[in-house]
Parts: structure tokens; C-alpha cells; sequence
């Protein structure tokens, strides 16, 4: 599994359970141009806390209610900037490891670190993770059961060898993903909780890009993401003639989502059979819009949905993109990031 397959699933949230996350990736490059050789960013819920780069060389935080970290810790983000300032030596050093691992002299190479736990707060179950990615494919896993490294491509071997004779290290590992992050995520659910565990219910449309077009049933302002969309006929839920798309995130904060229907084969007088359903996690009651003609918005003489509509979407997508591939995220104490004793716990 890739590592940005891996991002995408640790992301994911079924509608059923209430799982929250915290994740540290971490990012170091060699030789990309007009780009931070060092990256960081934090994550709650897949809301991004806080950033660091070897540009600004200063932590700051991403969200208002993360500036609460000071009443408990006054200086967490000196000590935050400093111990970013440390983590960008030692990956420095890891991506040197690994370009002489695959006998790389130069060129453009990426390293990539992710760390963290998921909480299930209805079982109270926690799963802690580690993962190393090289140039976009996966390097090592930590297994939190066994305590150790796992190599995943032949190269590895030498490290994950190495690392898993660094006993210490391991004790490290296993303390900071079974204690220091579940306490931490628990405080930073604390702070955020009147953004991060609120339920906001979206707008729907009925979208269409030509007459001949699938008509998308498009929920936008959405939160949290433990959603669905789907459209039925008869009061029965379709799985031919089409297509879901993924959850993607807004400016704001909020989700947006749509699934699209294929109506080659529906005649006029059969539109009335379907509807657009949304459902949203501990909300009970459904979002229904019925396929109605007149409710359509198109744009047809131009090429294709309201700019408002897609472009938006896409270019907040490629902003995450580039910010959870370009960003990293470190352990956490019981305030965050570990001071430098600790900086092997990664």
C-alpha cells in the first residue's frame, strides 16, 4: 500500500463509529525546487493544527482553539519551533540513509513520516501507527503489537535491522503511542470540541453538465465526514448506473460530497421514481431531494458545472494534497512535541 493510499484510508471514517484521529507527518525533500526542505504539520480529525517549515522556521497553530495548548504549557510553541528545528537535522540524516540504501547520489527524493493513533470513543480502543514512506512508496511500518520495524521493500532490511536492535528507541515508540498520544488526543478533542464535534448539515444540488450528462447529487457544508449519498429509486437504494465520489474537504473546514446518476436509460415519466438521499452520522433524519428537471443547474454553454461548484473543490484538493504529502507531524507528550530526550520516539 502506497503511503498516500495509506493517508487516504486513515482519513476514512465510517458512518457508523465515532473514530477519532491524531497524525504527525512529517516531511523532507532533497533537491525540489521553490519548496520547504522540511515540512510539519499536525492533524485532529483530519483538521489540520498546526505548521512548521524550514522557511518560516516557526511553529504556529492552524486553528483558533489550538492556541488553548498555553494554558497548560506557556511556552509550547517555542518549544514546539525548537524541537521542529531538531526533527529537521535527524530526517535530514534518515533521507541520506535511504538515498544510500537504493546507491542514489542525487536527484530529487522525498521522505515521508506519519505518526499517530485513532480512537474509537464508543469502545474506548486505540490504534497507534508509525509508517515510513520513501519517493511515494512505502519504506517501513512499525508494528505496535510486536514493537517492531517491518521492511518494506528489499532495501529497507539494513534499517529496519538497525532500528530494531535500538532497544531503547522501541521503548520509546511503544510509550509514546500507547500513553503520550492517547492523553494528547484526548486534550486536543477537549479544546476543539465545539468545532471539531459539531454537526453542520449541507446544501444540495442537482447538478448537470450537459442534457446528456449524469445529473450529480452534489451536499456540500457538510461536518463531520461520517456521511453518505446515494440515490434510489422506488424507495430502493441504486448500486447500477452510478458513480460515488470521494469526501473532500472545503475551505472551511466542512466536507463536500457527490454521487452521480446516469439517466440514458431513465425516461421522462420515470424521473419522478428517484431521489438523491444524504445521511449524516447522529443526525436521524434524511436529506431527500427528488430528481426534478426544473431543480437542475447546468452551464451548459460553457464546458461544465458552476466554477463555484468544482473549481473551489479542486483546488482545496490539491492544497491537501500537497500539505499532507508536504507535512509533518511529531509525537506528542502530554502538550504536543516531545522536548529533545524524547526526539527518538518518532
Amino acid at each position: 500500500m502506497k503511503i498516500l493510499d495509506f493517508l487516504v484510508l486513515l482519513g476514512l471514517h465510517s458512518a457508523a463509529a465515532v473514530i477519532h484521529s491524531l497524525k504527525y507527518i512529517f516531511t523532507v525533500s532533497s533537491q525540489v525546487p521553490n519548496f520547504p526542505e522540511f515540512v510539519a504539520v499536525a492533524m485532529v480529525d483530519d483538521v489540520q493544527i498546526s505548521h512548521y517549515d524550514s522557511i518560516t522556521k516557526k511553529a504556529e497553530p492552524k486553528q483558533d482553539w489550538m492556541n488553548r495548548v498555553t494554558e497548560d504549557d506557556p511556552h509550547y510553541w517555542e518549544g514546539h519551533t525548537a524541537i521542529c528545528l531538531g526533527y529537521h537535522q535527524l530526517f535530514k540524516g534518515y533521507i541520506e540513509t535511504f538515498k544510500h540504501c537504493f546507491n542514489q547520489t542525487g536527484g530529487v527524493h522525498i521522505l515521508q513520516w506519519v505518526v499517530g493513533c485513532d480512537w474509537n470513543d464508543e469502545t474506548g480502543e486505540f490504534n497507534g501507527f508509525r509508517q515510513v514512506g520513501y519517493d511515494g512508496e512505502d519504506f517501513l511500518s512499525w508494528d505496535v503489537k510486536t514493537n517492531t520495524w517491518i521492511a518494506r521493500k528489499q532495501q529497507a532490511v539494513i534499517t529496519k535491522n538497525n532500528w530494531n536492535n535500538d532497544k531503547e528507541r522501541l521503548a520509546l515508540y511503544k510509550y509514546s503511542i500507547t500513553q503520550e498520544f492517547p492523553d494528547l488526543l484526548k486534550k486536543l478533542l477537549k479544546y476543539g470540541k465545539s468545532s471539531l464535534m459539531r454537526t453542520e448539515l449541507p446544501s444540495v444540488s442537482l447538478l448537470q453538465k450537459t442534457p446528456s450528462s449524469p445529473v450529480s447529487c452534489f451536499a456540500t457544508g457538510f461536518y463531520p465526514d461520517r456521511a453518505e449519498i446515494f440515490w434510489r429509486k422506488d424507495g430502493e437504494e441504486l448500486h447500477e448506473d452510478v458513480e460515488l465520489g470521494e469526501i473532500l474537504p472545503n475551505h472551511d473546514g466542512s466536507f463536500q460530497m457527490n454521487v452521480d446518476l446516469n439517466l440514458s436509460l431513465v425516461t421522462p415519466e420515470d424521473w419522478r421514481r428517484y431521489e438523491c438521499v444524504f445521511q449524516l452520522s447522529c443526525v436521524n433524519d434524511d436529506i431527500i431531494t427528488k430528481l426534478d428537471k426544473t431543480a437542475i443547474q447546468t452551464n451548459w454553454s460553457k464546458t461544465g458545472f458552476p466554477l463555484g461548484a468544482v473549481v473551489g473543490p479542486v483546488v482545496v484538493l490539491l492544497l491537501l494534497v500537497v500539505g499532507i504529502t508536504g507535512y509533518f507531524l511529531w509525537k506528542k507528550n502530554n502538550n504536543g512535541f516531545q522536548p529533545a530526550n524524547t526526539s527518538d520516539t518518532l
